[in-house]
């Protein structure tokens, strides 16, 4: 079964190696459309991650992000945060692709690394802090999860 076009699932290990470069796993590489050119766009994550996003999907963020007004401190704001850190980045033949120092700085990268598929995007974590991530969602109201879930139409 191959995945929509930009729609990213699964987790996997790897390793950042001494140039920066992470493998970005061959299913989520394939499930990448052509319009992308092979390239992805990183940035800083909403968590300490690293948010791998496809060109295409970078694109319509833009658009959305170029919509908000520039008069709000907030939008001001939050523009800047999305898009200060974001830099292009096209795979090679081994399907690498670099990460900037500040963004491994930023996510406590050093060397392995998780990579989860997040639907239209993907994140890389710091292992300890994705499963210190993990352990502090246990703590959250499952009355939120339920709500949620019910939006959801299986």
């Amino acid at each position: 079964m191959t995945l929509s076009p930009n729609k990213f699932i699964g987790e996997y290990a790897y390793s950042i190696d001494a140039k920066s470069r992470v493998n970005i796993p061959a299913r989520f590489r394939q499930a990448l459309s052509v319009e992308n050119e092979e390239t992805f766009f990183t940035t800083r994550g909403f968590d300490a991650c690293i948010y791998v996003i496809p060109a295409i999907v970078w694109q319509n963020m833009e658009m959305e992000l170029s919509n908000l007004s520039s008069v709000s401190e907030t939008n001001r704001s939050f523009i800047r945060n999305q898009t200060r850190h974001a830099s292009p980045s096209t795979y090679d033949k081994q399907g690498r692709i670099k990460i900037p120092a500040s963004l491994l700085e930023y996510a406590g990268i050093e060397k392995d690394v998780t990579i989860i598929g997040m639907i239209n995007k993907i994140e890389i974590w710091n292992a300890d802090r994705l499963a210190e991530n993990d352990q502090n969602n246990l703590n959250l109201d499952s009355n939120s999860y339920d709500d949620l879930a019910g939006k959801i139409i299986l």
